[in-house]
């Protein structure tokens, strides 16, 4: 069993670097058009999917800004968003404003039928 480790350690990176490449947009491909990179990848078991894994492709270092690499913003948790900090702080004022319309300054548990 141990002995077959290597040619399936071969295949998964094969075929990571193969469907990689595949959901890789066009504009982020180095170098090469990405069908060549395809055809290097599936032509040269080990050499292919590693160098497309280093050279293939723009890489982004984690957590260098708000934006990624095509302008899309990443997901920021809602207690560091700013926006979603806003909108709570709104809808919070605007609670407040309805209860003061009226008038009897308790809360609604409070309140009697």
């Amino acid at each position: 069993m141990l002995r077959y480790l290597p040619f399936l350690l071969i295949i998964a990176l094969t075929i990571y670097a193969f469907i990689d490449c595949l959901n890789t947009p066009e504009e982020e491909v180095k170098h090469l058009p990405k069908v060549v990179w395809v055809i290097i990848i599936l032509l040269f078991s080990i050499v292919g999917p590693v160098v497309w894994l280093f050279a293939g492709k723009q890489r982004v270092a984690p957590g260098g800004g708000a934006r990624g690499a095509r302008g899309r913003t990443q997901w920021i948790a809602p207690d560091d968003n700013p926006e979603f900090l806003k909108s709570l702080r709104d809808e919070q004022e605007k609670d407040r404003g309805r209860d003061g319309d009226k008038g009897t300054g308790t809360d609604k548990g409070d309140q009697q039928p």
